[in-house]
């Protein structure tokens, strides 16, 4: 586990009290593991390269943003990990949308023990188009829905100025023709630094084009 850590943490700069936050919530992660499933555990002997390296990569393409929306955060990534590495910064808030109740609850002990900035909507996605005070400035979402999917449930804020980190594999150039279907916006492709994978970055959304449907 240490070669896994000084191999995550050697991919960023990283403040020692971020380092002490996460490591407080990964504590917590594998207990609540044992009863509940909230990663994969093939996973687990490569936390740090895997899923907490993953999340902090989001960081460098949107290193000035403050308020961020982490769709569907599950077993705390990209949302957890994001929200200790802000913590420190003024102003700053990570809103983790879980429906879930156990993972809603486990997201909820998660900020506690680690001292992350951040709020846990229990709610669905489709619910939470007015979330907090303060503009979202990133909307992001990891193994949760396809794209064009995930850029419905973001239209709210998309549309309001809002950049989409969307974390994508194998399937990306289909899940991307779909979404031109329906969706207008421009889009980065962003190699993921911690293995196979692309992050998505989805600027200038325009909301949903005007389908013409053809008579028979």
């Amino acid at each position: 586990m240490s070669a896994d850590r000084d191999a995550a943490l050697g991919m960023f700069d990283v403040s020692r009290e971020t380092v002490a936050r996460i490591e407080a919530f990964l504590s917590l992660q594998k207990q609540w593991q044992a009863r509940t499933n909230l990663i994969a555990p093939s996973t687990l002997p490569n936390l740090w390269t895997r899923h907490v390296a993953d999340s902090l990569q989001l960081l460098e393409l949107a290193p000035n943003a403050r308020v961020w929306l982490d769709i569907g955060s599950g077993g705390g990534y990209p949302g957890i990990v994001l929200a200790c590495a802000l913590a420190d910064r003024p102003e700053a808030n990570v809103y983790l949308v879980e429906r879930t109740g156990k993972k809603a609850a486990f997201l909820r002990e998660a900020l506690r023990v680690s001292g992350g900035v951040g709020e846990v909507i229990q709610s669905d996605i489709r619910e939470c188009a007015a979330v907090g005070s303060a503009p979202i400035e990133v909307v992001t979402a990891r193994a949760v829905a396809p794209l064009a999917t995930l850029l419905g449930w973001s239209a709210p804020w998309l549309s309001r100025g809002a950049t989409g980190l969307y974390f994508k594999g194998e399937h990306l150039e289909a899940e991307l023709k779909a979404a031109t279907i329906s969706w207008d916006f421009a889009v980065q492709h962003h190699p993921s630094r911690t293995g196979p994978g692309t992050i998505l970055e989805i600027t200038q959304f325009r909301g949903k084009r005007a389908t013409r449907i053809r008579q028979p």
